[in-house]
């Protein structure tokens, strides 16, 4: 069935019982009833959603490309990997005895590790999950009572946020059986990009870069089709005179039998005295390398990941490793950090626990230079070389996420109570 179909019945439409399937550029794109926003978006596009490439992109799609994934898993993983717990505002000590420190560190339902958890949230607020169309990230809130036993993915596609008339938000979630149920604003987890049409559902990447996407997924076709076929010498065969049938149907067979990236280079046998004369163009000619680098680096700027953690091209490992590190971290996740910390407060904690809690990712593992530079940075930090100490030994055991230890000295100048005292007169 069209989906204009949907227009022209006389009579009612019968209740859905199920998404409704359409093909899109070679994929599925599913809609779950003629108010979702991803049908207006369909029909807009002109039920094609093309490029000016000639392509579709959606997150499968675009998670083929090789720098899509890696900016996706890189992004994603860093924010996965790196401990987030629930501190007290008061001393910043950990807060391990309230009930969601265990669930944003340690197990947020029953099947998923934080780890897998926070990666997979982390991939559909990028846009690189489902269509693609949103930069969004959902998960149920299960509760008993007031405490939050579990948070529970749900895919992106399937919900749709939008806004009542006190302004307060609710969710529409299309079940994938069939039917559809309203969560309210205080059942749901919501993480969205920063960035946004409407201050209610983020922009997704992967859609914002769906043209250089495209873009590099053609010249990347264009590039195997040249193997596939194997006329790599690409030219004319030039003869002075008619070729004879026979000569003809040989030099089609022996051209046959060059095809193929297994047979490249191998000797063309000509017939009665033919000459070849080299083509105009050619991959390096067309500078096809070229456009495929400055293709990755053209996805990599809207994901905030720096060229050299793509593996693209030159750059100076070793001192420069460090700094590449902080520079991701800084103006790539950070923007991240705050997103999930905020996101954390607004919908997982109450007003009066916000007052008294807040969730921290600790990047200092990224964050860290070499173990030498952080050595000297901690010991003069603790007094060493008869410097003013500035940090206490519990705020550097707090950067190294080690625990709290009552038998290590106090720093150096504060040792027996009498850093700050003034000298006594002889």
């Amino acid at each position: 069935m069209s989906i204009f179909d949907w227009f022209r019945r006389s009579g009612p439409a019968p209740e859905a019982t199920g998404p409704a399937v359409h093909a899109m550029a070679g994929e599925a794109a599913q809609f779950y009833g003629m108010d979702d926003p991803r049908l207006l978006e369909f029909i807009r596009s002109g039920g094609e959603g093309l490029t000016d490439a000639g392509l579709s992109i959606t997150a499968k799609a675009a998670m083929k490309n090789p720098t899509v994934l890696r900016c996706v898993s890189l992004i994603s993983f860093s924010m996965g990997m790196l401990p987030l717990r629930l501190h007290w505002k008061a001393d910043s000590t950990m807060a391990n005895d309230h009930p969601l420190y265990r669930i944003l560190h340690r197990r947020p339902n029953a099947w998923q590790t934080a780890f897998e958890f926070r990666s997979l949230m982390q991939q559909s607020a990028l846009g690189a999950t489902g269509s693609g169309m949103r930069g969004d990230a959902f998960a149920l809130i299960v509760r008993s009572g007031t405490r939050i036993l579990q948070l529970i993915p749900l895919p992106t596609d399937q919900v749709t946020p939008r806004q009542k008339t006190d302004w307060s938000l609710e969710y529409v979630y299309n079940k994938p059986n069939g039917g559809q149920v309203v969560l309210p604003q205080s059942d749901v987890f919501h993480l969205r990009y920063g960035l946004s049409e409407d201050g209610i559902s983020g922009l997704s990447l992967v859609k914002q870069a769906a043209e250089a996407i495209a873009l590099a997924i053609q010249t990347e076709k264009a590039a195997a089709r040249l193997f596939r076929n194997g006329m790599v010498v690409g030219g004319a065969l030039k003869h002075k005179d008619k070729l004879s049938p026979e000569a003809y149907e040989r030099l089609k067979s022996s051209m046959a039998d060059r095809e193929g990236a297994a047979n490249a280079h191998k000797w063309l046998i000509l017939e009665e005295g033919m000459d070849i004369a080299p083509g105009g163009t050619s991959g390096r000619d067309s500078q096809a390398i070229e456009q495929r680098k400055y293709q990755g680096e053209e996805i990599s700027r809207p994901f905030g990941v720096p060229r050299p953690l793509l593996n693209l091209d030159e750059t100076n490992w070793g001192t420069g490793v460090d700094v590449l590190g902080q520079f991701f971290v800084r103006y790539g996740l950070n923007p991240w950090f705050e997103a999930w910390q905020q996101a954390i407060e607004r919908c997982l904690l109450t007003e009066k626990e916000a007052d008294l809690y807040e969730a921290k990712f600790n990047a200092g593992a990224l964050l860290r230079g070499s173990m030498k530079d952080q050595a000297e940075f901690f010991a003069k930090g603790l007094g060493a070389g008869g410097q003013q100490p500035f940090l206490e030994v519990d705020e550097v055991r707090g950067w190294l996420d080690l625990p709290h230890s009552d038998n290590l000295p106090p720093p150096l100048g504060q040792s027996n109570g009498a850093a700050n005292e003034p000298p006594k007169s002889a």
